[in-house]
């Protein structure tokens, strides 16, 4: 990769402490992802938040990241994906958060949501809903082994937000907010 991403070369104004100033997936906005020119969406994330994602793929605990490691995360997700596929997404020989961070802060993404992407994993059909054989397979491939009806049956009523009886992007997303709020005021999250 180019000597830009080097992890020795630290983005000014940025330490491991400091959030700001934050790498930006779109344009300068308002502080909530949109911008108020182009009215178009990009994603604003803290210096925390890409040390946290990195730290999910360290499993380890090496501070570097290996192609393996992002295998041993994601595989669950993305069986299909190739070892060449992981290479190609790891290419540096030593990957650390100062690479990821860099990297990150020197891209610009418009339109992008995260969650919605992260729904994918769950609607490959893309019928709107979670397919619940689909997070069965995933919930085997990450370790919690062959879940029954009745086990999917409570997963899809904890995260089922609006009572349906299925989780829907919104639903997946008030999720995933309501676990960051608990987490954030220090609560373990509870079922509804």
């Amino acid at each position: 990769m180019s000597e830009r991403l080097s992890p020795s070369k630290e983005r000014p104004g940025a330490t491991s402490s400091s959030p700001l100033p934050y790498p930006r997936f779109g344009k300068k906005g308002d502080g909530k992802g949109k911008d108020k020119d182009a009215g178009q969406q990009g994603v604003k994330i803290t210096r925390e938040e890409v040390e946290s994602a990195f730290a999910f793929f360290d499993v380890q605990g090496k501070g570097v990241l290996r192609p393996k490691d992002l295998k041993a995360r994601l595989g669950a997700f993305y069986p299909q994906m190739t070892n060449k596929e992981y290479r190609f997404l790891i290419s540096e020989q030593n990957f650390t958060v100062d690479t990821l961070w860099n990297l990150l802060d020197s891209n610009t993404i418009m339109n992008f949501d995260p969650v919605k992407e992260a729904f994918k994993v769950y609607d490959p059909q893309e019928s709107g809903y979670v397919d619940p054989e689909v997070l069965k397979s995933v919930m085997s491939r990450m370790g919690y082994g062959d879940m029954t009806r009745e086990d999917l049956d409570v997963l899809i009523k904890t995260a089922d937000m609006d009572g349906d009886g299925k989780i829907s992007l919104e639903d997946f997303r008030s999720m995933l907010n309501f676990n960051k709020n608990a987490q954030q005021q220090g609560e373990a999250p509870s079922p509804r």
